[in-house]
């Protein structure tokens, strides 16, 4: 384990982390990894990041149900981000839709392109 963390440089302690669904090629969501999180997801081929608001490590999907499965980890030339292909289950964003990236820029102004997959007030109570 080491060796591979010896290839990645965790500035300010994190790792940029692009998640990319393995089915649809879709870019799912941009988060952080920590060491302890890096470590826990290559382990255990679930995605864990480190929370920068709440200062925690957590799990995806830990109170949704909705897990990301790793199906493949690349790193990138400079060893400063990550990509990690995932088997997505169910929906990536806390809003309800399957991408975090579910708004375009149109003409300046911003268009949700995507319908929800879940409705967050059922599953955070929100």
């Amino acid at each position: 384990m080491d060796d591979l963390l010896s290839y990645l440089d965790f500035k300010d302690g994190l790792l940029d982390v692009v998640i990319q669904d393995k089915k649809s090629g879709r870019v799912l969501m941009l988060a952080h990894m920590n060491k302890d999180a890096f470590v826990k997801t290559y382990k255990e081929g679930k995605v864990y990041f480190w929370s920068r608001s709440r200062e925690e490590l957590w799990k995806k999907g830990e109170s949704s149900s909705h897990t990301q499965e790793v199906e493949e980890m690349r790193i990138d030339c400079d060893g400063d981000a990550l990509l990690v292909v995932v088997d997505q289950k169910g929906g990536a964003c806390h809003t309800g839709h399957f991408s975090c990236f579910y708004r375009k820029i149109i003409d300046g102004e911003l268009e949700v392109v995507e319908e929800k997959v879940f409705d967050p007030e059922n599953v955070y109570g929100e």
